[in-house]
């Protein structure tokens, strides 16, 4: 029997997904938000708003209709940005078939609740079916994963049976992916990386060269391991792809949105103009209110994460935040920190 795959979300990551499963030979059906995106993917097999320069493959239908989207799906990918992940699930929740695997490759963290996306999935879809809950993330820009440049992503379910299976139907020669337990700890690593590429992007844009960038990847993951850690995360989870592999790619690439946005602010630009003038969503953004929070919440030291915050939403000057980076306490490397 065909195996039939819904994409939830029409940005360049879930167009992406989509281009990778039709490609297999399944059957694809791509919600998307915008109303012109229907006819410009399905009549001219191009996404031009969000992953221009694709070819599409002929398998993936756009609809702008969720019941449609996900009418008798056998496989679903969540690929929403992070701050609508609940209404668009609210939404999308009427149209599922019951136990049918949900595959969430949004990496953030809500705002409101500063809950993780499979936590909203469960509190919104039912807690009986996280276990047909896996996450996917990784180092992954959309463009390079259609031009097949060979990528390593990680799924994460306590199912080992759904990530089993996902695994299979995900898998080609150019894609791979590897299986882990760690909800929590691919998560965070997934979503906090995009707050230390605003930090990497800044330095950048300051003028700084590799040895600040170096450091600041480095204290970056230090940070997310202190927080994982106390959240109940492996903290080897975070030498792998969804962490330490992710946090290299946002923090070094420079078609990276997170890294971008803090390169404009290191150049003097304000975040609302930055923002406006963006398509795509930039997750750090988002992401950094919450990281502050969690910190705070569970008593860990994130300083950069916090200089960050401050930057962003304080209007501190950037170039005073990595003075007081650098004139505050060092300690012990190996410190937990909590």
């Amino acid at each position: 029997m065909e195996t039939r795959i819904s994409v939830i979300g029409g940005g360049s990551w879930g167009t992406a997904i989509a281009y990778i499963m039709a490609e297999k030979g399944y059957p694809v059906r791509l919600w998307v938000f915008e109303p012109e995106l229907p006819e410009m993917i399905n009549g001219g097999r191009e996404n031009r708003l969000f992953l221009p320069g694709i070819n599409l493959p002929d398998g993936i239908t756009a609809t702008h209709s969720l019941e449609e989207a996900a009418r008798d799906s056998d496989l679903i990918f969540f690929v929403v940005p992070s701050h609508v992940a609940r209404k668009v699930l609210v939404q999308l929740a009427p149209s599922l078939r019951e136990n049918t695997p949900l595959v969430i490759a949004t990496k953030g963290i809500e705002n409101e609740s500063l809950m993780l996306m499979s936590e909203v999935a469960a509190q919104v879809l039912s807690p009986e079916r996280s276990e047909s809950v896996a996450v996917l993330s990784g180092p992954s820009f959309a463009k390079e994963t259609c031009l097949h440049h060979p990528t390593a992503v990680v799924l994460a379910s306590r199912n080992r049976a759904l990530a089993t299976r996902a695994q299979e139907i995900i898998n080609t020669p150019h894609f791979k992916v590897f299986t882990s337990s760690d909800l929590t700890g691919v998560q965070l690593g997934g979503a906090l990386k995009n707050v230390i590429a605003l930090a990497a992007g800044g330095a950048d844009g300051l003028g700084f060269g590799y040895n600040t960038r170096a450091a600041l990847i480095t204290r970056g993951l230090t940070e997310i391991i202190r927080l994982g850690r106390v959240m109940g995360a492996d903290p080897k989870t975070f030498s792998g792809l969804s962490g330490l592999g992710d946090l290299i790619l946002t923090c070094t690439g420079e078609i990276s949105r997170n890294r971008t946005v803090g390169f404009q602010i290191g150049k003097g630009r304000k975040l609302k103009q930055i923002l406006d003038e963006m398509k795509m969503v930039a997750e750090g953004v988002h992401t950094t209110r919450a990281a502050c929070q969690l910190a705070q919440k569970h008593g860990v030291r994130m300083p950069i994460v916090e200089e960050i915050h401050a930057v962003l939403f304080e209007d501190k000057d950037p170039r005073q935040a990595v003075t007081d980076l650098m004139e505050g306490a060092a300690g012990d490397e190996t410190d937990g920190g909590e």
